[in-house]
């Protein structure tokens, strides 16, 4: 007996058709797709056996760096009145950092300030959230663990605050960081080290900017003119605009000690590295280089991908469109599946209000507006930007069709690219439901044997179109 779609009036045969699992935030749901479907992955990197042995390791042997004791000794304070702050990422960045996991990296860090004789009360955590709201008491807890947030002073960066600290012109701009983090006697940044859409990887210098910079640096950092780089793209650090901003805006800083991490396609420990900011990060970039990029011979009719859980919001999933860019064509069609459980499913209101402008202005006009010398800088205007890089690419708006149940109908209607509710004749469907439909709506569109691919931890694998073909 042939098996239907769930909702479509004419069936297709799916007898024949092979089963997927893709990533929705803390869970995975089951679709089926053309047998020929290619299955687009990272290189297999196995997870750390102990996790708590290598990050001692890590802190043990730091690279080009003394040790975080012998930082603290070589001061000429007594360690009781050293001050020490910590920058760490916000809920766009899935760093293991809880005190109650195996693979956390923030109490290890905190214990040897302790055992050096550094106090809590002297030690503040800094969330870099750069232009991102402010993070939640309860993701707090559940990033943190409540034993650090009931005995560690934690602030959330303000880019909009009048209290940062100078920093002196970089590139023609006054950059300011956060004052609290700058006053300490010691500076620590930690991270996630995964590919990054514009500065090439996360991690490393991000952590200050643009993390901790106030609005006009981010302006720069995520200006047109950096956006349209060729070289802010995934794993380019050499003649990166952002990564060469964002590293003199670190160094200006006086960054004493960073702690890195990689993981694998499943969320998982593979790397510690700890040390001085630029060799630590470098290196890092160097080993999720090996494993993340993955080189195809042409491009695809149909690709599905997806965010991880890293699409809190439809202003994350844009690294998951971007990541598809060099693998398809005018006509193609991408699948994109986001969770968007954030409490804003889609972004701040400066993006939401900059997403209807663009939907508005049309493909290829969003660029030259905002590069008007009238036009006056709005937060989060490079988002709409790069989305339109990859519009630009698809060909059209319809050839994005966007999957999530945390943006209601309604307001998913009026962003760029096909509501995958559309797709459902059914109300308050299931994602599996709505991804389903979605392959089936591209399948009929492209053909029976068109060319597809499913790209198996989304943006986290770096495609590169082979240079033999």
């Amino acid at each position: 007996m042939k098996e239907k779609t769930l909702y479509f009036k004419e069936g297709i045969d799916l007898k024949n058709w092979k089963e997927i699992k893709i990533e929705y935030f803390d869970r995975e749901f089951s679709i089926k797709v053309p047998k020929h479907c290619e299955i687009l992955e990272m290189k297999p990197i196995s997870p750390i056996s102990n996790p708590l042995r290598q990050i001692k390791e890590a802190l043990d042997n730091p690279i080009a760096s003394k040790k975080l004791e012998k930082i603290i000794e070589d001061k000429p304070k007594d360690p009781n009145s050293i001050t020490v702050a910590i920058a760490v990422s916000d809920n766009t960045r899935p760093v293991p950092y809880h005190c109650d996991d195996k693979e956390g990296i923030l109490l290890p860090i905190l214990n040897r300030l302790k055992m050096s004789g550094i106090k809590k009360e002297n030690t503040l955590i800094v969330v870099g959230c750069g232009t991102h709201a402010s993070t939640s008491a309860q993701w707090k807890k559940d990033a943190f663990g409540t034993d650090i947030i009931n005995e560690y002073k934690i602030i959330d960066h303000n880019c909009y605050s009048e209290d940062l600290e100078p920093l002196g012109m970089v590139q023609g701009v006054p950059v300011k960081v956060n004052k609290a983090f700058y006053d300490a006697d010691i500076h620590i940044i930690t991270g996630l080290v995964e590919t990054h859409l514009m500065a090439g990887a996360s991690g490393g210098r991000k952590a200050v900017c643009p993390g901790m910079v106030n609005i006009e640096a981010t302006q720069v950092f995520h200006g047109p003119e950096f956006m349209a780089n060729k070289n802010a793209a995934n794993l380019v650090l050499k003649n990166n605009p952002c990564h060469k901003f964002a590293l003199e805006v670190a160094k200006r800083t006086r960054i004493d000690f960073s702690v890195n991490v990689i993981l694998n396609g499943d969320a998982r420990l593979c790397g510690v590295f700890a040390g001085e900011l630029e060799k630590a990060h470098e290196l890092a970039v160097d080993k999720i280089r090996e494993y993340t990029q993955v080189e195809v011979d042409s491009e695809y009719d149909i690709i599905l991908t997806h965010g991880g859980k890293g699409t809190v919001n439809h202003y994350q999933a844009l690294k998951a469109a971007d990541g598809t860019i060099p693998v398809i064509k005018e006509g193609s069609i991408v699948i994109l599946v986001a969770h968007n459980n954030d409490s804003e499913p889609i972004g701040s209101e400066y993006y939401k209000r900059l997403m209807r402008i663009f939907v508005e202005k049309g493909l290829g006009n969003y660029l030259p507006m905002i590069k008007d010398p009238k036009w006056q800088f709005t937060p989060d205007q490079w988002e709409p930007q790069k989305w339109e890089q990859f519009f630009l690419k698809a060909g059209a708006f319809e050839n994005l069709i966007y999957c999530t149940t945390n943006i209601p109908p309604k307001d998913l209607d009026l962003l760029p690219g096909t509501s995958g509710y559309t797709l459902v004749e059914k109300p308050s469907p299931k994602i599996e439901e709505i991804v389903q439909n979605a392959v089936l709506h591209a399948i009929r569109k492209k053909g029976i044997d068109s060319r597809m691919a499913f790209i198996k931890q989304g943006f986290y694998v770096v495609l590169k179109k082979s240079s033999n073909d």
